[in-house]
């Protein structure tokens, strides 16, 4: 398992690469959100407020060994992505409420794409615009993603059926393709 650190408002959060996701220090990010001096007690009082988040905790939240702050490695409850953002549902913080605002806005945009999916194929092309891509790398960009989609989708056809044996796949046509893997 990778450990790191990620900045956030300046602070930092643990976090650690576990299962192909990273998976972030639920108390860190409390922390960040809400400036409590005491993050576990905050994250109890909140989970007391919200039932349905507390009946999930299960599933939400798993115990990983990240360093603590006196450099012992010690199990600390981590949250992938999608988690935390519904822990950050469930925090009444002036801190929280840009995150709130961008998932309902995230919300209603994938809402609009299921009415016309035009609207996905324009928003796919935004952040690559944003990031200086030309228009020719991202129409290149846009046919390899499609490609790919027909070549798994006729491997799946065929009863590939797990994320490994995808992987190998797309390994091998890298290496006869490129000479390399795409890890390499």
């Amino acid at each position: 398992m990778e450990t790191s650190l990620t900045l956030f408002g300046g602070k930092e959060i643990r976090r650690v690469y576990h299962n192909q996701k990273w998976w972030f220090s639920i108390a860190d990010v409390v922390e960040v959100l809400t400036d409590s001096n005491d993050p576990r007690q905050y994250i109890k009082r909140m989970r007391h407020r919200d039932s349905e988040l507390d009946a999930k905790w299960g599933t939400i939240c798993t115990p990983l060994e990240l360093l603590a702050p006196d450099g012992k490695k010690r199990k600390t409850n981590c949250a992938t992505t999608e988690s935390l953002l519904r822990i950050i549902q469930s925090i009444p913080s002036p801190k929280a409420e840009p995150f709130k605002l961008w998932l309902a806005r995230v919300g209603y945009e994938r809402l609009e794409e299921i009415e016309n999916p035009e609207l996905a194929a324009t928003r796919m092309r935004e952040p690559y615009k944003a990031k200086g891509y030309s228009d020719e790398w991202i129409e290149k960009r846009v046919r390899g993603i499609a490609i790919r989609d027909e070549l798994t989708n006729e491997w799946k056809k065929r009863g590939v059926k797990e994320q490994r044996e995808y992987a190998i796949l797309t390994a091998e046509i890298s290496r006869a393709t490129f000479g390399m893997t795409p890890a390499e």
